[in-house]
């Protein structure tokens, strides 16, 4: 097992990275002292999958294991969600000190970080991600949310977890889509900090792509080092941290439009070829690197062009994003792999062209 930790002014602590390691859950509740009552937020099919044999372990460690399910799906990050499992929690009777075990990929993540953060002004939170996605970036830096209508995210808290748990033996019973979708994040921290991580990834993708434990823990350990990192510089996302936000300008648009179709990842990844090219238009990215990029996000089984979307929406959408500072939307450009900067000099007629497919 790997261990990152997040050293935090108002909190810190553990990443931890491994297969099996929710088996060892149970020993961490009793080190650090939690109640005999936990409560398990996750959806009918990782219930199904990781649910019961965490119940089982969680129940022979003596612990009471309370589980609220959820339908799967990006519209349950709602209110609507989010106010029935206060009234659930209610019901079996939570205290402050009952720990709530988000047991699943970003929705769930977000939704039951949210519940956590809101329902008695607090209740501990681990995080549990069982996608590649969740495991790399929505688990670790406490930002937690919700959707409001069709804008993604725009409800929300920063909740930091008291423990994030990444089994990586949940990542191999994924689709081969789930994978690429996390990878996207995955390549995202490569391009942004550690040009080295981005030649690993060039020279281990197909091992990534076939599912090799060791490689996919290296992979996910490097992502949740440099995420980290950011967010003890920054946790309130005010500065450095907003440049975790590449690719997710144009990406989290696209997802609006697309009213969710166009998944995350698959998202992010035409975010950043279109940041790329606006940043070559700039005379910053060169054209081999931004080869180098579209290359290795193809290879990942990643869609490098932006699908059959109204290109005045997406602008439109991209208006609602939550770095808009002082009216100016603000881009995160690379300037080449492992170095980007951050700009809101870029005019809409310019993003309008890159959207339209000029090169």
């Amino acid at each position: 097992m790997r261990k990152v930790k997040v050293t935090l002014i108002s909190s810190s602590y553990e990443i931890r990275i491994g297969s099996g390691v929710l088996s060892q859950l149970g020993n961490w509740f009793k080190e650090n002292g939690f109640s005999d009552k936990l409560v398990i937020i996750t959806d009918f099919l990782l219930k199904r999958l990781y649910g019961d044999d965490l119940e089982k372990s969680l129940d022979g460690e003596g612990f009471k294991v309370i589980t609220l399910l959820v339908p799967e799906g990006e519209e349950q990050k709602s209110l609507e969600t989010a106010g029935r499992l206060y009234h659930e929690l209610s019901d079996v009777y939570t205290e402050r000190t009952t720990p709530i075990i988000a047991l699943g990929g970003g929705v769930i993540g977000d939704l039951a970080g949210f519940v956590a953060a809101t329902y008695l002004r607090g209740m501990p939170l681990v995080q549990v991600p069982t996608t590649l996605l969740a495991q790399v970036d929505s688990s670790i830096g406490g930002k937690v949310g919700l959707d409001h209508g069709q804008l993604k995210n725009k409800i929300g808290a920063f909740y930091q977890p008291r423990l994030v748990a990444s089994d990586i033996a949940t990542l191999l019973t994924l689709p081969a889509e789930e994978i690429s979708d996390g990878l996207a994040e995955v390549i995202k921290y490569a391009l942004i900090w550690d040009k080295g991580f981005f030649t690993y990834l060039e020279e281990n993708l197909d091992k990534i792509r076939s599912l090799d434990s060791e490689v996919l823990e290296e992979v996910v350990f490097r992502s949740a080092k440099i995420k980290a990192g950011i967010v003890e510089k920054d946790e309130r996302d005010l500065g450095l941290r907003n440049i975790l936000n590449y690719g997710h300008t144009v990406g989290h648009a696209i997802e609006t439009v697309s009213d969710f179709k166009v998944g995350h990842g698959q998202a992010v990844a035409i975010g950043m070829l279109a940041a790329g090219r606006i940043s070559s238009k700039l005379g910053m990215f060169s054209k081999d690197e931004q080869i180098r990029l579209k290359r290795l996000i193809e290879r990942a089984g990643l869609p490098t062009k932006i699908p059959d979307l109204n290109a005045d929406r997406i602008i439109r959408a991209m208006e609602h994003d939550k770095k808009i500072l002082r009216s100016k939307t603000r881009f995160v450009l690379p300037k080449s792999i492992g170095s980007v900067f951050i700009s809101d000099e870029v005019g809409p007629s310019l993003v309008e062209q890159v959207l339209a497919g000029g090169e």
